[in-house]
């Protein structure tokens, strides 16, 4: 069954245009056909078309089904995105069908992008969430300053993901204890500078490795991403 994503179903029986259109146009669902919702906040519901139209498709719920996560804690990546912001977009859409419930971007001093259109990586997330059967959407944050981010309370496990060859560093599949929130901080492609690295650790930052190999940004948040996610099951 086809799912639509239908943010203000509290307030609203209609489709958002962008869905009533795929719904009505693409697809030439019509009156009387059952129909998928989500609110992205947890929950799938069932329901019948009651409006055929290509700008206002309404609907009758039928049943409402809670579906709430299923790894039972908060997971979350932040990361200096690249220059090619295509890669961006895959790593938001991959995170997104793994599992993740935030995606935030950092500003470091060796960043190659200073801005990102988080309208466009939100509408990449809806769709990935749909084709995954989440009824909950990972919340997008827009681009934030290293400095700023990191001196924010997190209520969890915080770890920044470096490339700097330091004893101390354990893999996050060690450090990371199952059922507990955790925030991964990974870098752009010439890594954190020192300095931004001391100044995570020196807000409760632990510094983690994901593994042997040197890994570009997107494919680390990835690896960051699947290990907690193994981890959880």
């Amino acid at each position: 069954m086809h799912i639509f994503y239908t943010p203000h179903i509290d307030t609203s029986a209609e489709l958002p245009e962008e869905e009533s259109q795929h719904c009505v146009r693409v697809l030439r669902l019509t009156e009387g056909d059952e129909i998928c919702l989500t609110d992205g906040k947890g929950c799938f519901y069932r329901a019948s078309i009651t409006l055929a139209h290509p700008k206002r498709c309404g609907f009758d719920i039928l049943e409402k089904i809670p579906s709430p996560n299923s790894w039972g804690c908060r997971l979350h990546i932040a990361v200096a995105p690249t220059k090619n912001m295509d890669r961006m977009e895959w790593m938001a859409e991959k995170c997104t069908e793994i599992g993740i419930d935030g995606i935030s971007f950092l500003r470091c001093r060796f960043s190659e992008r200073k801005e990102i259109k988080k309208e466009r990586i939100e509408k990449i997330v809806v769709s990935a969430a749909k084709q995954s059967l989440k009824a909950t959407l990972p919340a997008v944050s827009e681009m934030t300053d290293f400095q700023r981010f990191v001196s924010r309370p997190f209520d969890g496990e915080k770890y920044i993901a470096h490339c700097y060859d330091e004893g101390d560093k354990v893999s996050l599949k060690e450090a990371y204890q199952r059922g507990r929130n955790a925030l991964v901080l990974i870098g752009p492609e010439g890594d954190f500078s020192r300095e931004e690295v001391e100044m995570a650790r020196a807000c409760g930052f632990v510094p983690v490795t994901l593994g042997n190999s040197r890994l570009r940004t997107e494919t680390a948040c990835i690896a960051a991403c699947h290990t907690l996610q193994l981890a959880n099951e």
